[in-house]
């Protein structure tokens, strides 16, 4: 896995100018709903419970539904479905959108919003995935407007 990472950080900071690190992220696998958790524990220690849009409004996968992976900024872990393998573009690009978050993370950068800080991990996701020949639409059913939605500040 050590050398996976490499690879993909190494690809990302070459094809994507992403500030290159020799810290590597721990790897762990959780369920979809385990994942949901981590996220909604992070964001509630975040925000205020009465906050509008606090906790499980801020993400659209607040539920677990369609969590395949996710990357944790403040323990610098990403972690991945059970079941995940490594032996397919499609779960590949799914580690790669994931680095992006690392990357970001270990440099600090600061973003208006979530949807903002996605921008670079789909497009390195996609990036990924075309030199196999495949889409994000094809991989996940990520349409061009869904993606717009995803990437936005605003939504």
């Amino acid at each position: 896995m050590q050398a996976l990472l490499t690879l993909i950080a190494t690809w990302l900071s070459i094809q994507f100018g992403l500030p290159a690190t020799a810290e590597l992220p721990q790897v762990e696998r959780a369920s979809a709903a385990q994942m949901a958790a981590v996220r909604h524990h992070r964001v509630a220690q975040l925000q205020p419970a009465h906050a509008p849009g606090s906790a499980a409004g801020v993400d659209p996968h607040a539920a677990g539904e369609g969590v395949f992976a996710m990357y944790d900024d403040a323990t610098r872990t990403i972690y991945l479905d059970p079941d995940w393998t490594g032996t397919s573009p499609a779960e590949t690009s799914l580690l790669v959108h994931e680095m992006v978050h690392h990357l970001q993370n270990v440099a600090g950068l600061k973003f208006n919003c979530a949807g903002e800080r996605e921008k670079d991990a789909y497009r390195a996701q996609r990036a990924w995935l075309e030199l196999f020949g495949r889409t994000l639409e094809g991989e996940f059913g990520i349409d061009p407007m869904t993606l717009l939605v995803r990437t936005n500040c605003g939504f």
